[in-house]
């Protein structure tokens, strides 16, 4: 049974900074692809950043700079750095692992940058 539970959302200013957790089990951090999304009120869900298996990664154009994708395998947790926070930032961030041909999801965790 695949758990993804995520962690470290809250309430910080503009310009600070938050660690997002996500401890996975039933997945392997460093053989699954890993990503975290988020989603704004109103709005779609949308991808921010993929790890993996190799070590690689990607994000999405807007967060590049600012957001680090990384992972503990000892943990088996996944991690999103992110640094310099606007209010645009501010959603529900979920971390996803795709094992095979199924994709799975975190219940999310809210992040609120108030300016």
């Amino acid at each position: 049974q695949v758990q993804l539970v995520e962690s470290g959302g809250g309430e910080v200013q503009a310009g600070g900074s938050l660690r997002l957790s996500c401890v996975a089990s039933g997945v392997d951090v460093r053989l699954d692809l890993m990503s975290w999304h988020r989603q704004a009120p109103g709005q779609q869900r949308v991808l921010l950043a993929n790890i993996y298996a190799d070590g690689s990664t990607n994000y999405l154009e807007f967060v590049k700079g600012r957001f680090t994708i990384s992972r503990d395998g000892a943990k088996n947790t996944l991690y999103l750095q992110m640094t310099n926070l606007s209010p645009d930032d501010t959603a529900v961030y979920y971390c996803a692992a795709r094992k095979g041909f199924w994709d799975y999801w975190g219940q999310g965790t809210q992040v609120t940058v108030s300016s």
